[in-house]
């Protein structure tokens, strides 16, 4: 509670009997205000929690392809034969919106009648099915095919734009797998593996509406391609000699800086994390950071070969068992062994990496424990920079549910769905579990 102390009027020579002057109340609001600063802890109330059971979809066919929460719809795969459906439910309330048959993929075994991994993805008015190398555009009101073409697509933030990789080999180079010899590989964008790298590549900008190519370049050689963070939507391409920052849209060059050669050799990786962009060499083995927006160089780190246990590091800064501070590449804290570890809600989720049990939340900069997570189950997958939804099996009452929100790292309690459901999925707003058949949805609020 704050006490506001107003400039007190000077006395006045009224008689007495009238009432007194505000400021010989102040000794008394102070003594109340630290009465209730005492009583309170002086704590700001928190908000409460709404939690409420929307209703059931089904039934939905979930044994092939897992429940997939994106853009405020759930959607499910469905095959027979050899068609695919692509089914979208609304959630709030909860009902059926349409079915959309899918043109097979690469991934479609004729002979066994088996399908690849689908991925389903929500871009403004259109929902992309990518299986496999093959991506399919649905109308996301009606669910009409707008486009399908042999293309693995790259989203960018919230841009309308798409990007396309597409590798060019010289004839010849295929490599034949039955060989099993040695050397490095080099895959084109269907996976096909070489034995040299290409001699050039081409990305490519994509209108996600109607699948046209609204921009191109073409740097030299083998290279890699990332989404860019901040706005405007922006790719990264690391090339053999050029780190290059382009406008997700249009394709112009917003940044760029000359990567230089070590013993004559150019980089060999490029990745990004969190802000930064990370450029890898391979002799000698060098880690070299740069801003991600101006392409600045921040730092670089000797990265000799990794000896024992590794973490597996999902957006967070490794190497090994150490997770190295951003703004300096300077080894920041150290996980232990048998842990994975993931950038969510502002913190660091360590998990175990033989069950994904949760074992706590850590501050990204010092490793410092936030919350522990002892006696829940299950992380549930969702946005790095979103709320973080905890699962818990309560056995025969059930199973319970909490979410950690951005800046607020203790798991605040949602409330609970019925014993027995399968598996779950979550986004910023919604809860879905599947039962029996049937999909129980549940909206949450903190």
């Amino acid at each position: 509670m704050t006490v506001i102390d107003l400039d007190r009027a000077a006395e006045s020579d009224h008689p007495a009997g009238r009432r007194p002057p505000p400021w010989r109340y102040r000794h008394a609001g102070l003594l109340i205000a630290a009465i209730l600063t005492i009583t309170l802890g002086g704590a700001v109330p928190r908000a409460a929690v709404v939690w409420r059971h929307l209703g059931e979809l089904g039934p939905v066919d979930t044994t092939e392809v897992p429940v997939q929460l994106t853009g405020d719809h759930l959607y499910s795969v469905a095959s027979g034969g050899v068609r695919r459906q692509v089914t979208a439910w609304q959630l709030d309330p909860p009902r059926q919106l349409w079915t959309s048959e899918v043109p097979l993929g690469a991934g479609y075994d004729a002979t066994r009648g088996l399908f690849g991994a689908v991925s389903i993805r929500q871009a403004g008015d259109v929902v992309l099915v990518s299986e496999g190398v093959t991506t399919t555009a649905l109308d996301a009101r009606i669910g009409a095919v707008r486009w399908t073409a042999p293309v693995t697509v790259t989203l960018l933030g919230s841009g309308r734009t798409g990007v396309v990789v597409e590798r060019v080999f010289r004839a010849g180079t295929e490599y034949d797998q039955a060989s099993g010899d040695p050397g490095p590989l080099y895959f084109s964008s269907t996976g096909v593996p070489h034995t040299e790298a290409p001699i050039r590549t081409e990305v490519r900008g994509l209108d996600l509406t109607t699948g046209r190519t609204v921009w191109t370049a073409a740097p030299g050689g083998s290279v890699t391609v990332d989404p860019a963070r901040g706005e405007p939507p922006a790719v990264l391409i690391t090339a053999s000699d050029r780190l290059l920052r382009l406008d997700g849209a249009t394709g112009r060059t917003l940044a760029a800086t000359d990567l230089p050669k070590l013993n004559g050799e150019g980089p060999s990786t490029g990745s990004v994390a969190g802000g930064l962009a990370l450029v890898g060499y391979q002799n000698p083995a060098r880690l070299v950071a740069y801003d991600q927006r101006t392409l600045r160089r921040l730092w670089q780190r000797d990265r000799p070969e990794a000896q024992g246990e590794v973490a597996g590091c999902r957006n967070v800064l490794c190497d090994g068992l150490r997770v190295l501070d951003p703004a300096t590449g300077a080894e920041a804290w150290a996980t232990g062994t048998g842990t994975d570890l993931t950038a969510r809600a502002g913190t660091v989720l360590e998990t175990r990496n033989d069950s994904g049990t949760p074992v706590r939340l850590a501050d990204p900069l010092t490793g410092r424990t936030l919350a522990g997570l002892g006696g829940w189950d299950q992380a549930l997958d969702g946005d790095p920079d979103g709320a973080l939804v905890l699962r818990r099996d309560d056995g025969d009452d059930g199973q319970s549910f909490a979410a950690v929100l951005p800046g607020h790292p203790e798991p605040r309690l949602l409330g609970t769905a019925p014993a027995g459901s399968g598996e779950c999925a979550a986004d910023a707003r919604h809860l879905v579990c599947r039962d029996g058949t049937g999909l129980g949805v549940w909206a949450y609020r903190i």
